[in-house]
């Protein structure tokens, strides 16, 4: 419990005055999101100019800026031999064009040092990164973009560990369910991984282990990883307390916060006989989106974080795990009823088994005309509905009359992007829940199979993860 609290501004005049009114003994940034981190450098030339004793505890400041720098965390992941994207930074509009055209598009950009995702991107073409550029940020010296190569198709992982400088302890190990390019904080996530291999497992920790060294970490640390044709990439290190630590140790029981503020003020793992989690049960992190509150804004996901919120489901199954958590996301799946599909052209293979799986569980499709023949020549009975760009009667129509019961869709061109913005509207006024990726539609046909296999149960979470 807190001995003081301060309602300041987390800016280095208001840390400060609070360091100069008492002799502190030490300030922990690890708990502040990016905000704190990036106060780490400034604080300590100011602590030290100022001749106070206050310390930065744990991480040096200059090991959190390796993190969070690109050349820097590039030359490290080179020194130890662990694959990354290619990336670049740019400090100038024609710099960005260069490296982005040396990288390849389709990449990924946004600013340097932000939290959320703000103003992250994924740009197809020049036009679209001059026009990122000209709109979303401003370049400098000070401040560049950071330019990284896009991996479709590839399985995101986040990992969170603490480490005393000479051993890690990983925490938790994530696998996302939407594909890279949703944001982390987007994404919902499954402890323990569901499809990885043992063998991509094994090099997650061994890289987790060697970054969190590298780097000199003591304390906490969050990274992110995608794996794309058995290639483990590295996408970020956050030198930091991520937010999923509260997940991770409500899933594992293993106190993350506690043990990092521990290690952080001289303690050695070794020290506190602490042993990595093994669990048999699967926790499922799914978030909360505020659409219902904010009419008009675009309900698709992607780099730029939408959630305000999370939720857990928990269980032995990851479809009873993965339905306990859209449930509290107020997102609760049908196990009977209508299903509206609409899908690009490049997804229908991929939406065949999901929508087979659907049918087989009893459920009856609707579609538009693309999806319906494309279903219908594949052996999938699927009815047909008009676009909403086509008149009346269309899906909205279904749906304001109850017709509809679950909606996957995922937009492609303006038009249908159009479209999909009034569709997603319309299900949020409505109550109806909507799926817009196909790896989560994936997941609900797990989910709702699950249910309709073995009835739901109810249990504390002492009794998955003990007292």
């Amino acid at each position: 419990t807190s001995d003081r609290l301060f309602f300041e501004p987390m800016q280095l005049e208001d840390v400060m005055n609070i360091l100069k009114k008492d002799d502190y003994y030490g300030v922990m940034v690890q708990f502040g999101g990016q905000n704190s981190v990036n106060l780490a450098m400034p604080l300590e030339a100011e602590i030290k100019r100022l001749g106070l004793s206050t310390k930065i505890l744990g991480t040096s400041p200059d090991a959190m800026d390796v993190a969070e720098d690109r050349d820097r965390f590039s030359r490290l992941l080179s020194r130890l031999g662990i694959p990354s994207p290619a990336n670049s930074s740019a400090y100038s509009e024609e710099e960005a064009r260069e490296k982005a055209r040396a990288i390849g598009y389709p990449v990924l950009v946004r600013p340097s040092y932000v939290l959320g995702g703000r103003a992250m991107e994924i740009v197809h073409d020049g036009a679209e990164l001059e026009s990122y550029i000209k709109e979303a940020v401003r370049v400098s010296r000070k401040h560049p973009v950071l330019i990284d190569s896009f991996l479709r198709g590839a399985v995101e992982i986040d990992v969170d560990a603490v480490s005393d400088g000479t051993d890690v302890l990983i925490g938790g190990i994530m696998e996302h369910i939407e594909w890279a390019g949703v944001h982390s904080g987007d994404s919902a996530c499954v402890i323990p991984p569901q499809s990885l291999s043992p063998s991509v497992v094994a090099r997650v920790r061994d890289y987790t282990k060697k970054i969190a060294l590298g780097l000199g970490v003591v304390g906490l640390i969050n990274i992110q990883y995608a794996v794309q044709d058995d290639v483990v990439y590295v996408l970020e290190a956050n030198p930091r307390a991520s937010r999923t630590v509260p997940f991770v140790s409500k899933a594992t029981g293993i106190a993350l916060a506690k043990i990092a503020a521990k290690v952080m003020v001289g303690r050695k793992l070794a020290d506190m006989n602490i042993a990595e989690p093994e669990i048999g049960h699967v926790a499922v992190k799914e978030v909360l989106l505020p659409f219902n509150k904010l009419p008009g804004v675009d309900t698709v996901l992607g780099p730029e974080m939408k959630s305000t919120g999370e939720v857990m489901g928990i269980d032995y199954d990851f479809g009873r795990a993965y339905y306990k958590a859209c449930t509290a996301a107020d997102n609760t799946l049908p196990t009977e009823g209508n299903v509206f599909i609409s899908v690009t052209d490049e997804q229908k293979e991929e939406l065949l088994p999901i929508a087979r799986k659907l049918r087989e569980l009893g459920l009856s499709l609707y579609g538009t005309s693309g999806t319906v023949e494309f279903l219908t020549q594949n052996g999938v009975e699927t009815n047909l509905v008009r676009k909403v760009q086509e008149g009346s009667p269309n899906v909205i129509d279904i749906m304001r009359s109850g017709g509809i019961r679950l909606i996957i869709n995922t937009p492609a061109d303006k038009a249908s992007r159009q479209d999909h913005i009034r569709i997603m509207r319309a299900a949020v006024d409505y109550g109806i829940p909507y799926i817009t990726t196909l790896q989560a539609a994936r997941a609900a046909a797990m989910a709702i199979d699950a249910i309709k296999r073995e009835e739901i149960t109810i249990e504390p979470l002492q009794h998955y993860i003990g007292a």
